[in-house]
């Protein structure tokens, strides 16, 4: 099965970038070279367009600028993952050459990487495989702290209570059929 995330950061950002426009659904190279020109993205000092990033519960990719908000670009809607995405034009056209689950108001797990690789194969976007940097996220059960998992240490960086080794950042839904998506 696939999860769900809600958004679970700040409220006081989702009310704040609630006006602002959702990401640009990209099906096609097609789509991502319009947004690339239609939001004047350039190029950073390594070659790559850099962008925010989420997977839509319909499995399709959706990009904006990267100091965007993640609930911004999902329209306040759940997803199967976010983060940040970069892209590098390669010797057969562009390509994702870095991706990663950063978004500390979805708080996607690394087994989200499923989604991901399936909205860039359906456009088809060659990219890394897997994330090319992972992140883990928990919810303090004392204090309610969101942390970041940083090698392996699971204790909260406010008051200092151990976290749990499941990811508690929401309750979360699975959406799809068991087999959609899984090994299983």
């Amino acid at each position: 099965m696939i999860r769900s995330y809600r958004y679970t950061g700040p409220q006081h950002i989702a009310q704040a970038v609630a006006g602002h426009p959702e990401g640009h659904p990209i099906r096609s190279v097609a789509d991502f070279e319009r947004w690339r020109h239609h939001t004047h993205q350039q190029t950073n000092r390594w070659g790559l367009i850099e962008a925010t990033f989420v997977i839509t519960e319909e499995g399709v990719l959706c990009l904006a600028d990267r100091h965007s908000e993640h609930v911004a670009c999902a329209g306040g809607k759940a997803v199967r993952s976010a983060g940040e995405m970069f892209f590098a034009y390669g010797k057969d056209g562009w390509e994702v050459s870095a991706v990663s689950n950063q978004s500390t108001g979805y708080c996607p797990e690394p087994e989200s990487w499923r989604a991901v690789a399936a909205a860039l194969e359906q456009i088809p976007l060659p990219h890394p495989g897997t994330f090319t940097q992972m992140y883990l996220f928990r919810r303090c059960p004392d204090c309610h702290q969101l942390n970041l998992i940083k090698e392996q240490v699971f204790v909260c960086a406010l008051c200092g209570v151990e976290l749990p080794n499941e990811w508690n950042c929401e309750a979360g839904e699975e959406i799809g059929t068991p087999d959609e998506g899984s090994a299983e």
